[in-house]
């Protein structure tokens, strides 16, 4: 007995970066909130079209560059003031002059860590496989074809109402994603 696929959802072919572009102001102004474009390069002023806001991975950055930093400082603090004190001429113990360069070298090392694993957690990776992968046009995604993808877990989805709004917006065709 085989299983019935679950739909994922509707993916639309473009074919100029206009027509993504007007079709993705589209979907944001009707309330639609899981979805996303695929185009063959960047397309200037798609972030706006989709109304995306700004990335949060900065803040993963930051918090990794005061990691690191603070890392640093005690580590430094710790083998110098009570692990392996080592007196020389009447100078201090712990210095934080002396244990920047580390804890700067510490703020980078951590700072790109949480760069990289906030990204990668913000976008949910590794996903090893994808429900688009299967999907026979969306290999045009990355030669000459904008694709707008609109998932059934979208709130405002209704599989004949996108349908008719996708075609509306000037698709080319419309066809359902399997998972």
């Amino acid at each position: 007995m085989t299983a019935t696929p679950t739909r994922y959802g509707l993916v639309a072919e473009f074919e100029t970066p206009a027509a993504t572009m007007h079709a993705a102001a589209r979907l944001r102004d009707e309330g639609f909130q899981h979805w996303d474009v695929f185009t063959p390069y960047p397309v200037h002023g798609m972030d706006k079209a989709m109304g995306l806001k700004s990335s949060k991975v900065g803040w993963f950055s930051f918090l990794g560059g005061v990691t690191g930093y603070t890392t640093g400082m005690l580590m430094i603090w710790f083998m110098n003031k009570l692990d392996y004190p080592i007196p020389v001429g009447g100078k201090p113990l712990f210095s934080p002059f002396s244990a920047f360069p580390p804890s700067y070298e510490l703020t980078i090392l951590f700072g790109s860590f949480g760069a990289l694993l906030g990204m990668l957690f913000l976008n949910r990776l590794p996903r090893l496989h994808h429900p688009l992968l299967k999907h026979r046009r969306f290999a045009l995604a990355s030669h000459d074809r904008f694709f707008i993808v609109v998932e059934t877990s979208d709130p405002r989805y209704r599989e004949g109402e996108t349908r008719t709004l996708l075609e509306s917006l000037g698709s080319t065709q419309v066809e359902p994603v399997e998972e």
